[in-house]
């Protein structure tokens, strides 16, 4: 059964969210300029490269950051929900990122492998090291809060791709100390970048799903409308919509005809209670009616 979501628990996670990406961003960014100063230093292109990647990485955790920030934003009279779909738009965009930096990294791969560029190994291995420490420090600063937020997932992505590719340049920099073989970055590199594809392609179906207000991926909408139909004095479900606001914050209107009998304040509160406690959907919008008066509204539609 899904965790109930309640409005205190959500603002403290997000207060939680806002701290840890900060501790993030702040050893991200160090670690860039020292694989700047690096790469500059030993000449290699792939230091290079990697500090490009982790400047996408300082990218999307300030634009995470901000969107958290901003979608705290009480809502108004023009903007009912608030700002909370900043956080899915930001999602949406970091993993767009994250499609574009991993299609351009192969494309460098590619042409790297018809000519390898001659690299300092040992200068790439220490500091893509160093490289690949920060990295796990922020995978661990954000493993915790990238299960609850869609927006902290796609800053999560950025991190893996960034550790993986550390983590190919160590590979690469011991193939290069101990067989000159310059092949092997290109070759990790396009394989890594691959890795991200895939799960790059499901943070923006995500998104995308949340924006076109699909089913929220943990309900199954026709068990739901059985399981309403069950409920005593229930005999019609019509006109059910169920979305998601933002991460782990849902949303559900119907129509539920129950007999006459039945319409009643504490027929109204049984089915509120099964909805928050079978799907965690804490928003609800329900109109109960009476067979005739559903009928009446189906001449009018």
């Amino acid at each position: 059964m899904p965790e109930h979501c309640h409005p205190g628990h959500r603002m403290e996670t997000t207060a939680e969210n806002q701290h840890r990406l900060m501790l993030v961003l702040v050893v991200t960014g160090v670690y860039m300029v020292a694989e700047i100063v690096g790469g500059v230093l030993t000449h290699s292109l792939a230091l290079l490269s990697d500090a490009g990647h982790m400047l996408t990485d300082v990218g999307a955790l300030g634009l995470a950051l901000f969107a958290i920030w901003f979608s705290t934003r009480p809502a108004t009279p023009q903007k009912t929900y608030g700002y909370h779909r900043l956080e899915i738009l930001a999602a949406l965009f970091n993993g767009i990122t994250l499609l574009a930096v991993s299609v351009a990294i192969i494309y460098e791969a590619i042409l790297r492998l018809r000519q390898p560029p001659t690299v300092h190994g040992l200068g790439l291995l220490v500091v893509a090291s160093g490289g690949l420490v920060a990295n796990l420090v922020g995978m661990y600063l954000l493993q915790h809060d990238h299960a609850h937020s869609l927006n902290v997932r796609a800053a999560f992505i950025h991190l893996i791709g960034d550790a993986l590719g550390s983590l190919a340049a160590i590979i690469a920099g011991i193939l290069i100390l101990t067989l000159n073989m310059y092949i092997a970055d290109p070759i990790l590199a396009i394989a890594i970048a691959a890795m991200i594809i895939v799960s790059a392609i499901d943070l923006v179906r995500e998104a995308v799903d949340i924006l076109l207000e699909a089913t929220p991926g943990h309900v199954d909408a026709e068990a739901l409308r059985a399981e309403l139909l069950q409920v005593a004095g229930v005999t019609g479900v019509h006109d059910l919509h169920i979305w998601t606001i933002t991460s782990e914050l849902y949303a559900l209107s119907c129509h539920v005809v129950v007999e006459p009998e039945s319409l009643t304040t504490a027929k109204l509160d049984e089915i509120r209670l099964l909805l928050h406690d079978q799907c965690a959907i804490s928003h609800q919008t329900i109109q109960l009616e009476t067979a005739d008066l559903a009928s009446e509204e189906d001449v009018h539609l």
